[in-house]
Order: structure tokens, then sequence, then C-alpha cells
């Protein structure tokens, strides 16, 4: 496990942009956290560092946000809205998770039938600011945590 105290937004869009450098498609990311805990900004460092300038805002409503970048396929999913667990196969989002993509999903536990993760993230607000930790659940999270090691430290 990765553990990271984040005392600013600055720092929460900093760690998304080193995460960004980690991903590879196929990649399935968990966020975890209570509302307000940082997810959607986490989000928004990783799009930024991949190249999107437009808003990045909270898939609450959409349940999706698409994001097609030349070397990847970002979908970012939010299913706190889900009531029923059931609802995922009704949306239709199955195809999204395939090899050519990166799917980061907040709310995961109200989803049955997701994928498993390959990292699962969770954002815990704490005085001050914000703590991460990171797991990997897979070989392919395992090298892209090690990726992230090495781009935290450099």
């Amino acid at each position: 496990m990765l553990t990271r105290f984040l005392p600013s937004e600055d720092a929460t869009l900093e760690f998304g942009a080193r995460l960004a450098h980690s991903l590879q498609p196929g990649l399935v990311v968990y966020l975890s956290g209570d509302l307000g805990a940082g997810k959607t900004t986490l989000a928004r460092g990783i799009l930024r560092a991949l190249g999107y300038t437009g808003r990045v805002k909270s898939p609450t409503f959409t349940l999706v946000e698409v994001y097609a970048f030349s070397t990847l396929y970002l979908y970012h999913f939010d299913f706190y809205r889900f009531d029923d667990p059931a609802e995922l196969d009704d949306a239709g989002f199955r195809e999204y998770f395939n090899a050519n993509a990166v799917c980061v999903v907040e709310w995961p536990e109200k989803a049955a039938g997701l994928p498993p993760p390959d990292m699962h993230i969770a954002l815990h607000v704490t005085a001050g600011g914000r703590t991460v930790e990171i797991r990997a659940d897979t070989e392919v999270g395992k090298l892209c945590m090690t990726r992230l090691q090495h781009e935290s430290r450099t």
C-alpha cells in the first residue's frame, strides 16, 4: 500500500498528474471516499496531465464522462446515484471496460458486477488536507504503482 498526505487541492491535482503518468490502457481504478474527499479533483489532475483542457466535472448526473486522447480512452464513472446495484447492466456500460481504455470509477460499491480493480484509491479528509491510500490488486496495478512511486521521487 502507498499512502500520501495531500495538504491542499493543488497537491491533490499534482498527485493526479503523477498518477496519470503511470496509467496504461486496460486499467480499472476504483476511487473511494466520502462526498468532498477529492475523488473528482484527483480525476481532474489525471486529465490535466493527459492534456485535457476543458471543464472536468463529476459525472454524478451523466454517470460517465468520456475523454479520448491519442494514446488512450479514459472513462470517468460516478455511480453515486445508483439505487440498485443491478443498474450497471441496465446502463450498458460493460463495453467501456476493455483493453483499450482506462476506467476511473467513483462509488464502485454502488454498482454490482464491475470488473475488479487493478488499483483501489481511497481518499480520506484529515486535519489539514487529505490522505490518499493506494492498493494494487493485480500485477498490472502493481506495475502502475511502481511507476507512480518512481514518478513521485522525481
